[in-house]
């Protein structure tokens, strides 16, 4: 699973989901990319998730870059566990997903081949994406 190597600080605050990704925004490395619509917590594995769907359809062809990393650690307190005592221990990490950002990035397969591969990837994450491809600049 991705997570950090190493932190500053061991938690962080929940902070709020607000606004669009003003960084991120557009197919950078590969042909086609899958663009987040929604905004969302994403987590180590749904990411990992999306990756296996992806390599395991276009199978050696193609690269794939993943541009979100989960670097947000979520505390979670145990069941049954009384409130107070101090913030709870890290429970996962996530990668804070806003609208516009794009999550996977592929090249060196068709465009009907990549399309397939991001829905697949697609079904595996919690917010509506689109497929989009690299604007060719004049």
């Amino acid at each position: 699973m991705l997570q950090p190597r190493r932190t500053k600080y061991r938690k962080t605050q929940r902070g709020r989901r607000r606004g669009r990704a003003n960084t991120g925004n557009a197919v950078a490395f590969g042909d086609f990319g899958l663009q987040a619509l929604g905004t969302c917590w994403m987590t180590a594995r749904q990411i990992e998730a999306g990756r296996r769907a992806i390599t395991r359809y276009v199978r050696r062809g193609g690269k794939l870059w993943i541009r979100v990393f989960p670097d947000k650690p979520v505390t979670k307190k145990p069941l049954e566990t009384r409130m107070g005592k101090g913030k709870a221990p890290v429970e996962f990490w996530v990668a804070v997903v806003k609208p516009g950002r794009i999550i996977y990035e592929i090249a060196g397969v068709r465009e009907e081949s990549a399309r397939e591969a991001m829905r697949l990837a697609a079904h595996k994450l919690p917010i509506p994406t689109r497929f989009v491809a690299r604007e060719v600049a004049l």
